[in-house]
């Protein structure tokens, strides 16, 4: 969708832009701030970090055509409020054991929410870096799993049902794509591959999922 790339070069309308890395103390990575200016604990762990660079500016894509969008969930004076918010919280991630997965998580689960809430969002744009909400009905679950993949390197997927929600770190496989990761309950796994979908919560045995058509 040449839209998007008409985008980028602008300031965000929450006042970030993309800002390469320049300068002698510039990180690696181009990211949606200035990483030469940043004092955030968590800004410069994404400058210094491919997979979150990346994830960074995918969601600066995802937020830009969110605000385009005037039949978005939000509306788009709301979608504004709420990614500022998101920053902060991102931000806060600093606090936290483990910054690097907190900040995943927070880009995961933000990428879920602007891409339910808007169809301009979930443009099949060939540089896009997500995608979903697929749906998914897995044996033994009584709720569908909607689940948004950034297909980063690595991948990440964020899986969502009922009141629950997790988001998993792709490993390596043999076949397919196989994600994993854990919170206070113990381990998940999602895995596809041609013989199909499953996923393991803890607790539980693994079940089989198939994908439910999308509209």
């Amino acid at each position: 969708m040449k839209t998007v790339m008409t985008f980028l070069p602008f300031v965000l309308a929450a006042g970030v832009s993309l800002a390469p890395n320049t300068g002698a103390h510039a990180a690696t990575f181009t990211t949606s701030f200035d990483c030469a200016a940043t004092t955030l604990t968590v800004e410069k762990l994404i400058c210094r970090d491919s997979q979150l660079a990346q994830m960074d500016i995918e969601l600066t894509r995802l937020y830009r055509l969110a605000l385009t969008d005037e039949h978005s969930v939000p509306l788009p004076d709301k979608v504004l409020i709420d990614q500022q918010f998101w920053v902060d919280a991102r931000n806060q991630c600093a606090s936290e054991s483990d910054i690097r997965a907190c900040t995943i998580r927070r880009y995961a689960e933000r990428a879920y929410q602007l891409r339910m809430g808007s169809a301009i969002v979930r443009t099949k744009d060939p540089s896009r870096l997500t995608e979903g909400p697929q749906a998914f009905r897995c044996a033994g679950l009584n709720a569908l799993i909607a689940a948004t993949f950034f297909t980063t390197q690595p991948g990440v997927v964020y899986l969502k049902w009922a009141n629950s929600a997790v988001t998993l770190n792709q490993v390596p496989s043999d076949s397919g794509n196989q994600y994993i990761g854990k919170d206070y309950q113990g381990t998940y796994s999602f895995r596809q591959d041609v013989n199909g979908v499953f996923f393991q919560k803890p607790g539980s045995g693994g079940m089989s999922c198939t994908a439910e058509p999308t509209s």
